[in-house]
């Protein structure tokens, strides 16, 4: 349609403007006798033909002529003069058109906006949307169907449903107008759907659409997972918060309190309603709150002294900022108790300093006893203290003889200095020598820079303890012997003697007497160490200590296992008397620990049925019962000590058990109930 615009004022101006930017008008001129009239400047720029007389455009065709000037003259003019077929419009008519059109524009942008909105909330959605017409062609089809469905937008709208999704039902709901709500369906061999699919009604009923709303299973399968996961870890982290002895406070990211253990309420006094929700430094006595030096730095802070709660309590925190993806969330204190580690400050020098002053850590009153041998060692064991001389300790393994060298040197003049223990019989020959005498730079291959010295110059001005003694080699026992005479030792390729002040005490199970026999102890170096000589009784000799024994070894476990044994019971301490011990104590150990390890916690009193099998036989309880029983008279017939008729009714036995053997060693060791090598020492000592 070819209009023209008379008038250029105002409103000929607005109606150009509007009317340009209409598909179906083509405005061909613009009419006013003012050269500088809005209308006609809007025209020119936009290249738009203007005049002052409308005559020249008549002759191009003008369908409808807009009369905006307002004057009846002017509108009665163009009547006048218009071709046949031009319609002249009169000013108050083009000012209902032009509301008209206003009106129209208005409402074409909200629907543009309203249909913004909703494709905004349609393309937002995390569920996908497929909506069809009458006639089943996709008329709506969202963001979230295209990631689902791997089809593109522009591939689906204006076409069949059925023809683009496979397995589509919508083309079903339209023929039967019936729903069809959550419906599983597989889309491929991994992914699944739900969806609902409903058809879309006029107010009358009649069917004009149908619509589905489907979302993937198979990803909400994965996030349900992921949530129960994150659910379990929270769980595990909370349990172990709670569980810890070490007191923890956690904050959010603007330092209000989340969470405190229980370890926490025991150090500060403070509860879950003191903290929870609460600022950072709510708890603080003295001092800045950590947690919120770390919330403005992001960095973890150690070893800060703080005074916490109401009693001002001394702790030391550490504090680290809790970051998830990059993003600071919140932190974390682990706080320290001061006190309780200058406790265990303390109570480690402590230890530091009995280590360094007593290597020797036993006395005469922790050797447990009151039989007439363990006594008699005692008092010979004091006897040996108060000199200078060499002591020798015998007796079978596990009597305690390294307890006794302890006492010796504890109770000694030499207490304050160096207690060095040796085991010969546990260092190499090859090494056993140095290790004695030291050596000087260069004595051999692999020698330290500067030479090393020796266990017995480490222990000048205190005591060493040769254990096993009967086991070092002759050429050891020469060099010892000179030790012993001349209180000097040569290192290995060293000339020069150096002097040592030694106290030496020996210790071995080994029958001396039959080894000099031998040829396997030097007869001078016997001499030396046999100055003061100390038999300890083995246990089977000492049965009236075993229950005072087992008291005291109760005690001991209890501290160790953390365990409240009282008592044993009578059944069962009998049972232990009547047993020989051949380890002797160190089995009485062994057998008192593994039998505290057998009980419940609950239980108070040791039962026979704790004990773990002993080795003893009848026949050797019946062989303790007649050395009791001989002890016992003879003890009523001569003066002689404890120990030496000890000796001699074990001694008889032996000897009548090889009789009725015939000298068969094997088999008189079974019938006796002791091991062949314990045999051999025993039929050594008496000369059997």
């Amino acid at each position: 349609m070819k209009v023209v615009i008379m008038g250029a004022g105002h409103g000929g101006t607005a109606l150009l403007r509007v009317l340009h930017q209409m598909d179906s008008v083509d405005v061909i001129g613009v009419v006013d006798i003012d050269k500088e009239a809005p209308g006609i400047t809007l025209a020119k720029k936009i290249g738009i033909a203007v005049g002052a007389s409308i005559q020249s455009f008549f002759a191009r065709g003008v369908d409808v002529v807009l009369e905006v000037t307002g004057s009846d003259t002017v509108y009665r003019r163009l009547q006048e003069i218009k071709p046949k077929d031009t319609v002249i419009i009169p000013g108050n008519v083009v000012s209902v058109i032009m509301r008209l059109i206003e009106e129209r524009t208005q409402l074409v942008q909200v629907l543009h906006g309203k249909q913004r909105q909703i494709d905004t909330v349609l393309n937002s959605t995390h569920d996908a949307m497929i909506a069809v017409d009458v006639n089943g062609i996709i008329s709506l089809y969202n963001r979230a169907a295209e990631r689902i469905l791997g089809i593109d937008r522009e591939e689906a709208l204006g076409r069949k449903a059925e023809e683009v999704i496979p397995n589509s039902r919508l083309h079903l709901v339209l023929r039967s107008g019936e729903s069809e709500l959550n419906q599983e369906q597989s889309l491929d061999k991994t992914r699944r759907i739900v969806t609902n699919r409903v058809p879309i009604l006029e107010q009358d009923g009649q069917i004009i659409g149908a619509v589905a709303v489907f979302r993937d299973v198979t990803e909400v399968e994965t996030l349900t997972n992921e949530i129960t996961t994150l659910k379990d870890m929270q769980s595990l982290l909370a349990a172990i918060i709670q569980s810890s002895n070490d007191a923890i406070s956690v904050v959010d990211m603007q330092g209000n309190g989340l969470m405190i253990n229980p370890a926490y309420t025991r150090m500060t006094g403070l509860t879950e309603a003191d903290i929870i929700g609460k600022p950072a430094n709510v708890d603080i006595s003295e001092g800045e709150s950590m947690h919120m030096q770390v919330l403005r730095t992001g960095q973890s802070v150690r070893g800060v002294p703080l005074k916490v709660g109401p009693k001002k309590r001394d702790v030391v925190v550490n504090v680290a900022p809790v970051v998830v993806d990059g993003v600071l969330k919140g932190s974390v204190g682990v706080l320290h108790d001061v006190s309780e580690i200058k406790k265990l400050t303390e109570e480690l020098e402590r230890v530091k300093r009995l280590v360094r002053k007593l290597a020797a850590s036993y006395t005469f009153d922790d050797i447990v006893g009151k039989s007439e041998g363990i006594l008699h060692a005692i008092e010979q064991g004091r006897k040996a203290a108060r000199t200078p001389a060499t002591v020798l300790l015998r007796g079978e393994s596990g009597t305690g003889k390294e307890l006794f060298a302890h006492a010796i040197h504890n109770e000694s003049s030499r207490k304050y200095s160096q207690f060095v223990r040796v085991n010969c019989a546990a260092i190499p020959e090859t090494l056993l020598e140095s290790e004695l005498f030291g050596y000087e730079e260069g004595a051999f291959t692999g020698a330290k820079r500067g030479g090393k010295k020796g266990l017995f110059e480490e222990a000048s001005g205190g005591t060493i303890f040769l254990d096993e003694i009967g086991e070092l080699s002759m050429s050891t026992q020469a060099k010892l012997l000179r030790v012993l005479q001349e209180k000097e030792i040569v290192r290995i390729g060293g000339t020069k003697a150096v002097a040592v002040d030694v106290r030496v005490i020996a210790a071995t199970h080994v029958n001396l007497e039959r080894a000099m026999q031998l040829g396997t102890f030097r007869e001078d170096l016997y001499y030396r160490i046999n100055v003061l000589p100390i038999v300890i009784p083995p246990l089977r000799y000492r049965a009236q200590d075993i229950e005072e024994l087992v008291e005291y070894l109760i005690h001991k476990y209890n501290q160790e296992y953390g365990r409240n044994v009282q008592n044993v019971a009578p059944e069962m301490l009998q049972r232990l008397v009547n047993y020989s011990w051949p380890g002797n104590v160190r089995e009485l150990e062994n057998v008192i620990s593994r039998s505290l390890i057998n009980m419940k916690f609950q239980e108070t009193t040791v039962q026979p049925y704790h004990l773990p099998e002993l080795v003893a036989t009848n026949e050797e309880e019946e062989n303790a019962e007649k050395v009791k029983k001989s002890i016992d008279k003879k003890h009523r017939e001569d003066g002689r000590t404890l120990n030496e008729r000890l000796e001699e009714v074990e001694a008889n036995i032996i000897r009548e058990a090889l009789i009725n053997y015939g000298g068969n060693k094997t088999e008189t060791a079974k019938q006796l109930g002791v091991s062949i090598r314990n045999l051999y020492y025993k039929i050594e000592k008496y000369g059997l």
